[in-house]
């Protein structure tokens, strides 16, 4: 089964003063998810933000918002992302002893269920969740803070999930330019988190066009 190549931008690296104009312009690139990184200031040190920015972005545009929960409780947060538009979620598996049952209430809920994993993370950890899960996030930095340097060895950690499955989508986040994106899609990723590096194209639509070139 052949999978899409999916280009999922954060907006992180935007300006926190305008985040919609950005927004406006990935959509116009074609991008395929708005990618919004909420953390907490506990699970890792910096602090985004909410609900409330997800719901005023889902008025702007019509490519599907997913919430990446680097949080100590997502399921806390559950309710209200789902109610601001979000059509998929992503928690962390080092964030919760039930991430099986939080995958149950998701898509219960007709939501997406997908479960990052950090670089220290062993793979094995969504093994028995592969079945409930719709995405599968490999961190390839470690969470907090854009503009990080993509870690190598993170690679044999996408071939790990794809050899445990040839169907799950498999995302990665962290460091994703056109010099890494084409090894990624070789090890078997599918949806690409892009943060810094889209920030600094001509446009969005030049530095999307260039990833997706990128990949083959």
């Amino acid at each position: 089964m052949s999978i899409p190549i999916r280009i999922c931008p954060s907006i992180l690296s935007c300006d926190p003063a305008n985040f919609a104009d950005p927004v406006i312009a990935m959509e116009a690139g074609g991008v395929d998810w708005i990618h919004l990184d909420v953390m907490d200031g506990q699970f890792v040190p910096p602090i985004t933000f909410g609900a409330g920015l997800a719901a005023s972005l889902k008025d702007k545009v019509e490519t599907p918002l997913e919430a990446h929960l680097m949080t100590l409780t997502p399921d806390a947060h559950f309710d209200a992302f789902i109610d601001a538009g979000c059509t998929r979620i992503i928690f962390h598996a080092e964030a919760t002893s039930h991430a099986h049952r939080l995958c149950q209430s998701l898509r219960r809920r007709g939501i997406e269920a997908g479960i990052a994993i950090n670089p220290g993370t062993s793979v094995e950890v969504i093994r028995p969740l592969l079945n409930l899960l719709d995405l599968v996030l490999v961190m390839t930095v470690n969470p907090g803070w854009g503009g990080q340097e993509f870690i190598p060895e993170c690679l044999d950690k996408v071939r790990a999930v794809r050899a445990m499955s040839p169907t799950v989508a498999i995302q990665v986040d962290g460091g994703v330019d056109p010099k890494t994106i084409r090894p990624l899609a070789e090890a078997g990723a599918t949806d690409f988190v892009v943060g810094s590096y889209l920030m600094r194209a001509s446009s969005s639509a030049d530095g999307i066009k260039e990833l997706r070139s990128a990949c083959g």
